[in-house]
């Protein structure tokens, strides 16, 4: 057995086995009994102790074997951890003996057990792992690459880690067949293929995300020790505290786990990782951290207010529903902006990108890609993507390219001869058909226009905060920032408010009482990834400070 094998399905000891015993039932099981079915959610840890159990999935349209569980081993993935729907099937084949253990009894063990802890997040890990290199098939998502809301849905699964197939309608004989299977044309695309065999039509990422058991169910009434609105790397960070110091935690995010770092090919600067780690790896393995001590992570989730009302805070949601708890922190992040030149939200989506992933690096394979912007996120991604397009272009309004670019960024942009960086030059106009074909800029100097031939174009200029749903709730700078502490006004200190709290506020702390904000968002904030992890932290001791407060 290779070290891979090895770690993904360890032999348990006889004192980890024991100690489990703590924590679930026996029972025996007969030949044919199914465990759980793919799709399952909440479905319970099974330690075998005799007889045998199999583990099958049937993304590719055929029974596919995976595993096969001896005494010893144990069964399930990261899904027993994150709530999201079961992407195998857990059958029992040879009569049985198994100790059981809930979801529930599971999060005891992996915060009271840290052997077996180790033990099972590192199996459950390298699973995944093994499972995606192996030929899993996953949904398949089929729809044309120039179509905005196709792209959507395959950025949506690409950044929450839904693994699929995409099938493109211009380029893959099988599109056809497939859609001649289901009963729909090509205007019914894109249509999402799921392992059970049944079609949905042009879902919604929402739709995608209930499917895949990527949202959380809120019961009414329920309320929260901190609601955290964002799953960037300032609502992650709070997330893994608040949680593993026992506080009741969900965080709520539009999008997916990782906010803009999230998208980022490469993060070179954080401390702890001297190669650089991707922000895909970095959220993931966060996200899993967070989960582990019982922070529940909902998306896609999108608050649009909050209210609140004697000592209770409210975080209303676009849906209708409300979710109620003792503290909020808003780390709801910042966006790119976008260009105001005529045909600009056309291709969005359709050749207008605000990440450079290895989706979209596929979208310019070979092609010329053009990235707008100067700073740190700018020249990573115009390293990443000079590995597979023919020419990246740099496009900056300034003179300067280390004026807001980190020097060793700098030096490799400059040293890589398919990147050419284009300095006073702006956006004038965009050219194609259903996707983006040419970039025309204008050289601010001369006056003279350019057109570069490209498949893709990167936003990658200024940020703005995603605060406009606080406009009315919370005091912002005029830029719209989140201000808070020392910042607010003395106006907003001398309210009735204040004066019923009677003290300052704390140093995150914003005009309302027991709603935090950190990260990107805030006003003042560092705009880095380690900042931002620092002040999610943080902000946990002023959640339990106000919580702990008399009155």
């Amino acid at each position: 057995m290779n070290s891979d094998q090895a770690i993904a399905f360890p032999v348990l000891e006889p004192h980890h086995i024991e100690a489990l015993k703590n924590y679930g039932h026996s029972r025996s099981a007969s030949p044919g009994e199914v465990l759980w079915e793919e799709g399952d959610r909440s479905f319970c840890f099974f330690v075998v102790l005799s007889g045998l159990v199999e583990i099958v999935e049937h993304s590719g349209g055929e029974q596919r074997l995976i595993a096969l569980h001896k005494p010893g081993e144990f069964t399930g993935d990261v899904d027993m951890l994150t709530g999201r729907a079961s992407l195998v099937t857990g059958r029992v084949i040879e009569q049985a003996e198994l100790l059981e253990i809930g979801a529930g009894s599971l999060q005891r063990v992996v915060g009271e057990l840290p052997e077996v802890s180790e033990i099972v997040l590192k199996a459950f890990l390298t699973r995944r792992t093994l499972l995606l290199s192996d030929g899993y098939t996953g949904l398949k998502i089929i729809g044309s690459r120039f179509s905005p809301p196709a792209h959507h849905l395959r950025e949506f699964a690409t950044r929450n880690a839904i693994p699929f197939t995409w099938i493109d309608l211009e380029k893959d004989e099988q599109a056809e067949e497939l859609l001649r299977q289901f009963g729909v044309g090509p205007n019914d695309t894109p249509i999402v293929i799921c392992s059970s065999g049944s079609a949905i039509s042009n879902p919604s990422v929402s739709e995608l995300a209930h499917h895949m058991g990527l949202d959380v169910y809120v019961a009414p009434g329920e309320i929260y020790d901190l609601v955290i609105v964002g799953a960037g790397p300032a609502g992650l960070a709070a997330a893994v505290y608040a949680a593993s110091e026992g506080l009741k935690t969900l965080s709520v995010d539009g999008v997916a786990a990782g906010g803009q770092a999230g998208t980022s090919s490469k993060i070179e600067n954080y401390l702890g990782f001297p190669v650089g780690i991707s922000g895909a790896e970095l959220a993931r393995n966060a996200l899993l951290q967070a989960q582990k001590f019982g922070a529940r992570i909902s998306v896609p989730q999108q608050a649009v207010g909050i209210r609140c009302t004697g000592g209770e805070r409210t975080v209303l949601l676009d849906d209708g529903s409300e979710i109620s708890a003792r503290c909020i922190l808003i780390a709801s992040g910042v966006e790119y902006k976008s260009l105001e030149i005529p045909e600009f939200e056309r291709y969005e989506g359709a050749g207008i990108y605000y990440a450079a992933t290895e989706m979209e690096a596929r979208i310019c394979s070979e092609e010329d890609a053009v990235i707008i912007g100067g700073g740190n996120s700018a020249g990573q991604a115009a390293i990443f993507l000079s590995r597979s397009s023919r020419q990246v272009h740099v496009v900056i309004r300034g003179d300067d390219l280390g004026k807001s670019m980190s020097r060793y960024l700098v030096d490799r942009v400059e040293g890589t001869p398919n990147i050419h960086v284009h300095k006073r030059h702006t956006v004038a106009h965009l050219d194609g058909g259903d996707q983006l074909s040419e970039v025309v800029l204008r050289d601010e100097e001369s006056g003279s226009m350019r057109r570069l031939p490209a498949r893709a174009m990167f936003m990658f200029i200024g940020a703005v905060p995603r605060t406009d749903w606080l406009r009315g709730c919370v005091d912002l700078d005029p830029k719209g920032f989140v201000l808070t502490g020392s910042s607010l006004p003395a106006a907003t200190l001398q309210n009735e408010v204040w004066g019923a709290v009677k003290r300052p506020p704390y140093f995150l702390e914003t005009s309302l009482p027991g709603v935090f904000a950190a990260g990107d968002a805030r006003s003042d904030s560092v705009k880095r990834v380690a900042s931002a992890v620092g002040e999610g932290s943080m902000a946990i001791s002023f959640v339990h400070a106000h919580i702990g407060a008399p009155g």
